[in-house]
C-alpha cells in the first residue's frame, strides 16, 4: 500500500504506471487556478511538480484582489513589497494591515482572497465619549483593536463613523459589533455583568449607512429583545453580536469608496446603558453568510 502511494505521488516506477510526478507543472498550475489557497498549500506537499506549481505567480495572482497594489500602499516602504513573489504578497495581505493611525485595518480573506475592513470604535464620533460619567475605554483581548467603548448610562445615544477605502468590486455587508453588558475574567472564567444594562428593550436602535455614490441602507433592532428569550435567558446578553446595517455595491476600486455609518437611539424619554461598542465590520456579503459571529 505504501509503495503504491509513493508511486502515485512521484514519477512512474519504471513498470509503465504513471504517477502524479509525471504531470507537467504547467498542467498542475492550471488545476490550481480553480482551488482555494489552503487547498493549494496542502497539495504542494505531494511532489516537486506540485510544489513548483504552488509557487507560480500566475496561480497566486489569480487569488489576489484585482487592486492588491492599493493594499500594498497601506504598508510603510511599500516599494519593497512590490518585488515579492505573488505567493508572498498573498501571505502578507492576509494579515491585518492597519491604516488611519491604526484605528482601521484591512486584510485579504485566506480562503477567497476577498477584501475585508474593520473600523475601531476609536475611529468613530461617539456622543459624550469625553465624559467618564457616560463612557469609558476598556482594554480587552476580545477586540481586534484591544480596546472597546463601554457605555455606563446616557440619554442621547449616537455613534457615527466614516471610512474611505479602495474596495475592489464586490457586494459588501456593513455590521456593528456590539455586546450587551460588561465582562471580565474571574478565576480563569469569563463572567458577564448586567447591573447597568437597561433601556435597550424600549425603543429600537436605528442603523444607517450611505456611500459616496449615493447608495443608502438602514435597519432597526431592539438590542435587548426580552420577547425573544431562549429557555436559558436572553440570548442577546453576554455575547458579541454583529448587527447588520445593510449592503452596498462597489463597481470600481478607483476612485475609492467613502462609506458613512451610524447607530442612534436619541429618544430622550428614557436613559440606556450597559453596552460595549467594539467596531464596524465591512466584508463581502457571501462571506457574511458563512459565519454567524466574528471571534475578534
Amino acid at each position: 500500500m505504501g509503495s503504491s502511494l509513493s508511486n502515485l505521488t512521484e514519477n512512474g516506477s519504471g513498470n509503465g504506471v504513471p504517477g502524479l510526478g509525471d504531470i507537467p507543472e504547467s498542467c498542475v498550475a492550471c488545476v490550481f487556478l480553480y482551488l482555494t489557497p489552503p487547498e493549494i498549500c496542502n497539495l504542494a506537499r505531494l511532489n516537486r511538480a506540485f510544489r513548483g506549481a504552488a509557487s507560480s505567480d500566475a496561480v497566486w495572482e489569480s487569488k489576489l484582489p484585482s487592486n492588491y497594489h492599493d493594499l500594498l500602499y497601506l504598508l510603510s516602504n511599500s516599494q519593497v513589497y512590490q518585488a515579492l513573489s505573488k505567493k508572498d504578497v498573498f501571505s502578507l495581505l492576509s494579515r491585518p494591515l492597519p491604516f488611519d493611525d491604526g484605528h482601521k485595518v484591512a486584510w485579504v480573506d485566506r480562503v477567497t482572497g476577498r477584501v475585508c475592513v474593520s473600523i475601531s470604535a476609536k475611529a468613530m464620533a461617539i456622543t459624550g465619549i469625553e465624559d467618564r460619567r457616560y463612557w469609558t475605554w476598556v482594554p480587552t483581548e476580545e477586540s481586534r483593536f484591544n480596546v472597546m467603548a463601554y457605555l455606563q448610562q446616557i440619554w442621547w445615544f449616537e455613534v457615527e463613523g466614516t471610512v474611505k477605502f479602495p474596495f475592489p468590486p464586490d457586494i459588501y455587508t456593513l455590521s456593528f459589533r456590539i455586546h450587551l453588558g460588561r465582562f471580565s475574567k474571574r478565576l480563569g472564567r469569563r463572567v458577564s455583568y448586567f447591573d447597568q444594562t437597561h433601556g435597550w428593550d424600549i425603543k429600537p436602535v436605528h442603523f444607517e449607512l450611505t456611500t459616496s455614490d449615493g447608495q443608502q441602507a438602514s435597519s432597526e433592532s431592539l438590542l435587548d429583545d426580552t420577547g425573544n428569550d431562549d429557555p436559558y435567558g436572553n440570548h442577546k446578553r453576554g455575547t458579541w453580536i454583529e448587527y447588520k446595517v445593510g449592503e452596498f455595491i462597489v463597481g470600481e476600486s478607483d476612485p475609492p469608496t467613502e462609506v458613512k455609518f451610524s447607530m442612534k437611539q436619541i429618544d430622550c424619554t428614557h436613559s440606556k446603558g450597559g453596552l460595549c461598542v467594539d467596531s464596524v465590520l465591512i466584508i463581502p456579503s457571501e462571506l457574511k453568510g458563512r459565519r454567524k459571529k466574528l471571534a475578534f
